[in-house]
């Protein structure tokens, strides 16, 4: 028994890793998708008088960031241009697995954990102050 704990002990470990860091990269997700909606809807759909598409990224990097505030999770936002007037926002979050949050690694036991993303889109048609249409 002493050898079959010493051989499944390891496996039962890297699961627990995997299974831990996938729970928690899914309820950041969840999270994501949520405050990623209310930002680009507060931020972009109408700015300040002046403020430029650079600024409203910041804007919803920012706020996310806070949302989630988590030292093993990155926030990047960016504009992509649809045509018509219209702004695409994009929002991607990378997770980077911990060690049961005891801090960053890379692999364990040699097993190595990838850098998870999840990216979501939103097109809005931003409103310009002083603009008649």
């Amino acid at each position: 028994m002493t050898i079959e704990l010493a051989v499944a002990m390891p496996v039962l470990i890297v699961v627990a890793v995997i299974a831990t860091n996938a729970i928690t990269f899914f309820a950041d997700c969840a999270v994501f998708d949520r405050v990623a909606h209310d930002a680009v809807r507060v931020h972009a759909a109408s700015p300040a008088y002046g403020q430029g598409v650079d600024q409203s990224c910041a804007l919803i990097e920012e706020m996310i960031g806070e949302a989630i505030a988590q030292p093993n999770v990155e926030v990047s936002v960016y504009r992509g241009a649809t045509g018509f007037g219209f702004d695409q926002f994009t929002a991607t979050i990378e997770f980077h697995p911990t060690l049961f949050g005891l801090g960053l690694r890379s692999e364990v036991f040699g097993i190595a954990l990838p850098t998870l993303s999840h990216s979501t889109t939103y097109v809005v048609d931003g409103y310009k102050p002083g603009v008649v249409v």
